[in-house]
C-alpha cells in the first residue's frame, strides 16, 4: 500500500508540473493557442461566462419553490401583564386584577413552503438571464479575437526586433571594414580625412542604433510574454520567420471575402444590447400586471416557565396556515408610465446604435481590406526598393575605393540601404497584422 500511494502522488505531482509548464519553443499558431487558455483577459472572460450561467440559475430559481425555517425563542425577563375586571372573579366592580396570560418562556418553530405563481418581471427576468448569458459568451469571442490580434502583433514585433538586430549588426560588419580600410588607405596619403570621418559619423550612428534595437528587443519580448499571460522575464525561442509569416499571409482571396456584417462580433453585441433594451421595456410593462403567489406553512410552539423544552414530557401544540397573495398594482402617480417611456427611448437609442454599428463595420471591412491590399502591394515595393538599395550601395563602395565616387556619396547609398532595409521590415510586418485586422473585423478565423 505505501509503494502504491508513492506512485500516485508521483503521478499527481507530475501532472501538475505538466501543466505549470511553460514552452520554451513557439511558432505564431501555438503561442496563439497558448495565449487562448492562459491570457490573463482570457481566462477572465471564461469567469464572466460562468457567473452569467450562475445567474441564469439564480433568476430561474426564484419561480421555483422556496422553503424557509423559523425557530423563534422568547424569555419574559419581566412579564407582560393584562388587566381584567375585578368583578369577573367575584371582585369589587370597577376594579381591576393583573393577570399573566402566556408562561414565561416560549419556542415557535415553523416552516414555510411558498410558490410564485405568477409575476410578469419573472417571466421578463429569465429572458434577460439567457441574452445576459449570449452577452458574456459574446464578449469571450470578442475578447479572443482581440487576444489573438494582440499575440500576433506581439510575435511580430519581437520577430521584427530580431531580423533589425541581424541587419545592424551586418552592417557595423560591413562599416568596420570599409574604415578600417579606408583608415589604411589615408595613412598611406591615398585618401582624405573627410574619408575616414564620414565613416565614422555613419558608424556611431549605427552602434547608437543598435543599442537602442537590443533595447526594443527586450521589450517586444516582455510585452509578447504578458500577451501570453506568463511572466515576463521568461525565455522564450519563435520559430517562424518574418519573411516565412509574410509569404503565409498573403492571401488575396481574404479580399474577396463575404462582408455580411451580421457575422461581425461588434454586430452582435450590439444586437444584445438592442434585446437588452427591448427586455427593459417589457420589464417596465410588466409592472403594470398583477403577481400572484401562494404558501403553506406548519410549526410548533412550546410553553413553560423554565428552559424544559428538550425533556421528553414537553407538550407542544401544532399549526399551519394556507394562504395566497396577489398584489394589483393600481396607482403610483405616473411614476409607471415614466418608468415605461424612459425604456422605450433607451430602446430607440440602442435601435439607432446598432444601425451606426452596421455602417461603422462596413467602413472598417471596407478600409482593412484596403489597408492589406496596400500592405501586400508596399511589401513587393519594399522588396523591389532593397534590391536597387544594395546594388546602389555596392556599386557605391567599388566605385570609392577605386576612387571615382566621393565619402559623401557612399554615406548617402548607405543611408539609402539603411532606410530601405527598415522599410522592408516594416512592410512585411504590416502584411501579418493588417490581415489579422481584416481577420478580426470580418470575425473569419480558424483558430
Amino acid at each position: 500500500m505505501k509503494h502504491k500511494s508513492l506512485l500516485i502522488v508521483s503521478l499527481l505531482f507530475s501532472t501538475w508540473l505538466i501543466a505549470q509548464e511553460t514552452p520554451s519553443t513557439l511558432t505564431l499558431q501555438e503561442a496563439i493557442d497558448y495565449a487562448l487558455i492562459n491570457n490573463r483577459s482570457v481566462k477572465n472572460a471564461v469567469r464572466d461566462i460562468e457567473a452569467a450561467e450562475k445567474q441564469k440559475w439564480e433568476t430561474t430559481a426564484t419561480g421555483l419553490p422556496q422553503i424557509n425555517g423559523a425557530v423563534d425563542y422568547q424569555n419574559w425577563i419581566k412579564q407582560q401583564v393584562s388587566l381584567l375586571p375585578a368583578e369577573l372573579a367575584g371582585g369589587t366592580p370597577g376594579t381591576f386584577v393583573p393577570v399573566e396570560f402566556s408562561p414565561k418562556q416560549s419556542i415557535n418553530a415553523t416552516a414555510t413552503l411558498s410558490q410564485l405563481l405568477f409575476d410578469g418581471s419573472y417571466l421578463v427576468g429569465l429572458q434577460s438571464a439567457k441574452v445576459f448569458l449570449e452577452i458574456s459568451e459574446n464578449a469571450k469571442i470578442k475578447t479572443d479575437l482581440e487576444v489573438r490580434n494582440a499575440v500576433i502583433n506581439a510575435y511580430g514585433n519581437v520577430l521584427l526586433a530580431e531580423e533589425n538586430l541581424n541587419i545592424v549588426n551586418k552592417n557595423i560588419e560591413v562599416l568596420e571594414k570599409n574604415l578600417f580600410e579606408t583608415t589604411k588607405i589615408y595613412q598611406n596619403g591615398l585618401a582624405e580625412e573627410e574619408s575616414v570621418e564620414q565613416l565614422q559619423i555613419t558608424l556611431t550612428g549605427l552602434k547608437n542604433y543598435l543599442n537602442n534595437v537590443k533595447r526594443s528587443k527586450d521589450i517586444a519580448y516582455q510585452l509578447f510574454n504578458i500577451t501570453l499571460g506568463i511572466d515576463l522575464n521568461t525565455p522564450i525561442s519563435l520559430i517562424d520567420s518574418l519573411e516565412t509569416l509574410t509569404l503565409q499571409n498573403i492571401s488575396l482571396e481574404l479580399l474577396e471575402a463575404d462582408e455580411n456584417i451580421e457575422n461581425s462580433i461588434d454586430y452582435q453585441i450590439a444586437k444584445n444590447q438592442e434585446e437588452s433594451q427591448e427586455l427593459l421595456l417589457k420589464l417596465e410593462k410588466s409592472s403594470f400586471l398583477p403577481t400572484l403567489s401562494a404558501f403553506i406553512n406548519g410549526g410548533y410552539s412550546g410553553y413553560g416557565e423554565k428552559f424544559n423544552f428538550a425533556n421528553n414530557n414537553q407538550e407542544w401544540y401544532g399549526s399551519s396556515l394556507f394562504g395566497v397573495n396577489m398584489s394589483i398594482p393600481i396607482f403610483s402617480s405616473g411614476m409607471r408610465s415614466a418608468a415605461t417611456q424612459r425604456a422605450r427611448i433607451n430602446l430607440e437609442i440602442a435601435q439607432e446604435e446598432l444601425t451606426e454599428t452596421e455602417q461603422q463595420l462596413k467602413f472598417q471591412i471596407s478600409a482593412a481590406k484596403s489597408d492589406y491590399q496596400f500592405a501586400i502591394e508596399e511589401y513587393q515595393n519594399k522588396q523591389q526598393n532593397l534590391n536597387l538599395a544594395e546594388r546602389i550601395e555596392e556599386k557605391n563602395q567599388t566605385k570609392f575605393f577605386e576612387g571615382i565616387a566621393s565619402s559623401f556619396d557612399l554615406r548617402q547609398a548607405q543611408t539609402q540601404l539603411y532606410t530601405a532595409q527598415q522599410e522592408y521590415l516594416q512592410s512585411m510586418f504590416n502584411v501579418i497584422t493588417k490581415k489579422s485586422e481584416l481577420e478580426t473585423v470580418l470575425n473569419t478565423l480558424n483558430y
